[in-house]
């Protein structure tokens, strides 16, 4: 018997490696994590928290200490990943509402798109938000299109937006999934339809509570008041405790059924973003509230993925990126214990800020890729941000990205392979301003607003007084020296305006 599985694992490996042979095209899995910070993980200082799975897979992968998202909230971040664009250059790519259209471009290179140019087959499992439809009034009922297939994914599995926010179905490639046409969906953010209890209306029937002034009280779903307002889809509606599950599934069936051909899955989180609601077995077990739960849901789910792929004798033949779409945050939209059950955690490490902040920890997330026998182990100080992804690939896939497209993702492949400590040396921070860092000096460009965003008790970093920090010394950006440097204050506020106006010879 023990000489049979021998023979069974020596054949799969063969197979793995004799598709590798053949294409020279590794399977490519990007996961990414929703409101993950970069002290969420115990492989990035996490004493609170273990993440046994996370680290298991940062022990055989290179760790970045400094890696980006391109914006410190999750759509901007999710649209710059996707197009290879800064989102502050194109209106519109806020946090955007469940029943937005699409704001994806159907005609340019996209990450997506460059995967499949190169023959890939490719799919998106988990959170979209990033529109669907060519306009806001759309029929839920019907095909839902243009979307993640017209933008490069030949399957997609996805909520339409986020979790807080109706309508709370899945869409399977462009139809609701389970949809009873007898019961037709009906959203609108403006007013309400439907006879549906909010929770504004009915706190009683909450099973999770809202936090007062952040908008979470309207149509509940699964006991749970969300942002809009949605009536109908009854049988199709998602029940939280079984999200991350029914993504992991859908992954997995894509994982199997593409195992013998290259493949590129998104595979994008829903934990530990708001609302909070794990499955059963975790509830409870990690002592930091249903924030805490989620993550180490989320650990799991990613233990299951490694499961998966050695079972299939994929290992070697596929890369792994795991990461987060902005920084984190506790209370944003419900009262789960994530604040009151803290107990010394640190979410945002040793950075100042969170999601919405333009502060370090608004963009900089865990960041990790393995490719076992390719990229070596290890630690890297590289800057690198999620937005490079698709001029990176394209040299790894000897693909052209044609003039104009992905304008400002760079190729940065020799730090994500680890065959270089260096990627990028300017990058543009995005919250509800923007910085620059150049080399290890950050400027944050003068702002008004508030010093707090009150709501989630998280530093802005606006100041109507420029701001410049040195990383190396201060990377918790505790010792503004715009004074006593104004010519650093100057250089990179005119190198910041030439960016915006899209110069050349930046970079």
């Amino acid at each position: 018997m023990a000489s049979t599985r021998f023979a069974f694992f020596c054949l799969l490996l063969l197979s793995s490696i004799s598709v590798y042979a053949q294409t020279g095209k590794p399977n490519v899995i990007f996961i990414c994590a929703d409101d993950l910070g970069y002290g969420d993980l115990s492989c990035y200082g996490a004493t609170k928290l273990h993440t046994p799975n996370i680290d298991k897979l940062a022990q055989q992968s290179l760790r970045f200490t400094n890696g980006h998202a391109t914006s410190s909230t999750c759509t901007p971040s999710r649209y710059g990943l996707m197009t290879g664009q800064y989102p502050w250059r194109k209106q519109g790519t806020g946090i955007l509402p469940g029943d937005a259209a699409l704001i994806i471009p159907t005609d340019k290179t996209t990450l997506p798109s460059l995967f499949r140019k190169a023959g890939y087959h490719t799919g998106i499992v988990g959170k979209w938000h990033l529109g669907l439809g060519t306009q806001v009034e759309k029929n839920w009922n019907g095909n839902i299109q243009p979307g993640p297939n017209e933008v490069g994914f030949d399957y997609s599995f996805i909520f339409p937006a986020t979790a807080d926010r109706v309508p709370t179905v899945f869409l399977e490639n462009h139809n609701i999934v389970a949809l009873d046409k007898s019961d037709p969906i009906k959203v609108n953010y403006e007013e309400k339809v439907g006879n549906d209890p909010t929770g504004k209306e009915h706190p009683e029937l909450l099973k999770l509570r809202s936090s007062p002034g952040q908008g979470h009280d309207q149509t509940i779903v699964n006991g749970i008041g969300r942002i809009g307002y949605m009536s109908g889809g009854h049988t199709a509606r998602w029940t939280d405790e079984e999200l991350s599950l029914t993504f992991l599934t859908k992954a997995q069936q894509f994982i199997h059924e593409n195992s013998k051909q290259p493949f590129f899955l998104y595979f994008a989180l829903t934990e530990p973003h708001v609302p909070r609601m794990p499955a059963t077995i975790f509830k409870g077990k990690s002592g930091l509230g249903f924030r805490g739960d989620a993550i180490l849901q989320l650990d799991w789910t990613i233990g299951e993925i490694m499961k998966q792929i050695a079972s299939l004798g994929l290992s070697g033949n596929t890369i792994i990126i795991f990461t987060s779409d902005n920084g984190p945050v506790l209370d944003d939209g419900y009262q789960d214990g994530a604040v009151t059950q803290l107990n010394d955690h640190t979410p945002s490490g040793p950075f100042r800020g969170g999601k919405y902040s333009i502060l370090e920890a608004g963009t900089r997330v865990p960041f990790i890729i393995s490719w076992p026998g390719k990229i070596k182990p290890g630690i890297s100080p590289a800057m690198v941000c999620q937005i490079d992804m698709t001029s990176s690939f394209a040299t790894l896939l000897r693909q052209t990205i044609p003039a104009g497209d992905a304008p400002d993702s760079e190729d940065t492949w020799a730090a994500f392979s680890g065959k270089s400590k260096k990627g990028r040396t300017i990058l543009v921070e995005h919250g509800s301003i923007l910085s620059i860092v150049q080399n290890h000096w950050k400027y944050i460009e003068p702002g008004k607003g508030p010093k707090i965003f009150s709501k989630v008790d998280i530093e802005s970093g606006i100041d109507e007084q420029p701001q410049l920090y040195d990383l190396d010394k201060d990377p918790g950006e505790k010792n503004n020296l715009a004074a006593a440097h104004p010519e650093k204050v100057k250089e990179l506020a005119d190198l910041l305006q030439k960016i915006r106006n899209n110069q050349a010879g930046f970079r």
